[in-house]
């Protein structure tokens, strides 16, 4: 077999005693042959990875590992660590041969480390290997961000002032590499400490100015915090709730959405998207009261412009833009209570298909809103909350209620045609019988006679 290096990320993680499942290798030459045979050893598949840089993946199933074969950039291992990103990523350790049983202990000394890298590691610091790294992929500026809230780690002062400065040019990568540096961040362990960072050196402006926009705008006596500051804090307390979910909302979350993301990851993005709709809508009124009357209908515009700009799925855009849009509604209804089955029923009607998912969010939001009167308004809403995502769940496991009367039957025998008038009697039917007031077929056409008799010609 070929000599060649284990290089990057793995190393690292070896050296602070993550399990490592990823791991990068650089061999002098066309990969092609070493991956292929490397495939053959694990009886996995292998394919080509990227065209630029003629890298190869080996998926080794039995070991749970990934292998990503690539050739060294440069004459020499130095060479090819020179050209890597940040200083705890330029570490390497020789392999007489790329074997399985080679690649199993990426750990074992020696380890080939001109940059200073295992001094980073243990200090937990990022450092950037110059501006060039910056210069040769714009995206690696987000990475530091995305590293800090991965790892824990904190940049430097020289890291932090290169990272300044190349924000600007990170959108000049393609909208699906830095979408997928945002996955990972909100995902991250220390997402908090990674946006702190992105805003610092100018990365969150760079990648979603709709977020840094947020900054400095005022917010009603309610709030305690400026709608920055207020959505950060939602974030943190979406993953507080999360955290504490269990059963039915456990599994609700859980279930995969789009774009390798669940339902209750996906949330999070909707966390940090729910309000960007404030500033174009802020007014203050009599007596200096502050209004955002319309933020989440223009939000939703807003949401599905960024969704295009990183080009995510539709799928999982319009699921921001539904919570974006119906975030507000739960709150409204605190005012209300208690609440009959038939205002159950509109509420699980019009939030859906995200019916759990604006529930939960709307408990971070309120837990996030601690101006005037908050223990009471928070006591509130939390135990309306509480019936609404019990009946939410109920919702998203059993769907409506099933219709006892088909559109064509009810048209049949009630003389009427397909149209509005047919859909209106179809929709009161289905309120009705969520909230149990019809259970049988004749129930339900002699509901239906009485509404259409009723109704204004």
């Amino acid at each position: 077999m070929t000599r060649g290096w284990i290089v990057g990320g793995a190393l690292r993680d070896a050296l602070l005693g993550r399990r490592v499942t990823d791991i990068d290798v650089a061999v002098p030459g066309n990969p092609a042959p070493t991956a292929r045979a490397l495939a053959r050893e694990v009886r996995g598949p292998v394919f080509p990875l990227s065209e630029a840089f003629g890298a190869w993946r080996v998926i080794d199933r039995r070991a749970g590992r990934v292998y990503d074969v690539s050739a060294l950039q440069g004459d020499t291992i130095e060479e090819d660590l020179a050209k890597r990103d940040f200083t705890v990523n330029a570490m390497a350790r020789p392999l007489a041969e790329v074997s399985a049983a080679a690649l199993a202990e990426p750990a074992a000394a020696p380890l080939v480390d001109p940059l200073g890298g295992h001094a980073d590691v243990e200090s937990r610091t990022l450092r950037v290997i110059g501006a060039q790294a910056y210069d040769s992929d714009p995206l690696r500026a987000l990475r530091l961000a995305r590293f800090a809230a991965e790892l824990g780690f904190e940049p430097d002062a020289e890291t932090e002032r290169l990272t300044r400065a190349a924000a600007p040019r990170v959108p000049e990568a393609a909208g699906e590499r830095i979408f997928a540096e945002l996955r990972r961040l909100v995902l991250a362990p220390e997402v908090l400490r990674g946006f702190a960072i992105a805003d610092r050196v100018g990365l969150v402006r760079s990648v979603l100015p709709e977020l840094a926009e947020l900054h400095d705008v005022e917010q009603s006596q309610y709030h305690h915090l400026d709608v920055y500051g207020h959505t950060i804090e939602v974030l943190e307390r979406l993953i507080e709730l999360e955290r504490k979910a269990s059963g039915r909302l456990r599994a609700a979350l859980d279930e995969p959405l789009a774009d390798e993301l669940t339902r209750g990851q996906a949330l999070r993005f909707g966390a940090l998207l729910h309000d960007i709709g404030k500033p174009a809508t802020h007014a203050v009124r009599d007596q200096g009261r502050v209004t955002f009357i319309g933020h989440d209908r223009l939000g939703e515009e807003m949401v599905r412009d960024i969704c295009r700009r990183l080009r995510t799925s539709e799928r999982f855009s319009r699921f921001l833009e539904a919570i974006t849009r119906h975030h507000l509604v739960l709150g409204f209804l605190v005012h209300e209570r208690p609440l009959d089955r038939r205002a159950v029923y509109r509420y699980l009607r019009r939030t859906e298909p995200v019916e759990v998912e604006v529930t939960l969010l709307s408990c971070a939001d309120r837990l996030a809103t601690r101006g005037r009167k908050a223990d009471e308004a928070i006591a509130a809403h939390l135990e309306l909350a509480g019936e609404l995502m019990e009946a939410a769940l109920g919702w998203r496991e059993q769907g409506p209620p099933r219709p006892l009367v088909r559109g064509d039957e009810l048209a049949r025998e009630l003389g009427i045609d397909r149209g509005p008038e047919l859909g209106r009697l179809l929709a009161e039917l289905e309120e009705a019988a969520y909230a149990g007031e019809v259970t049988t077929r004749d129930e339900a056409l002699g509901f239906a006679r009485r509404l259409r008799d009723n109704s204004p010609r």
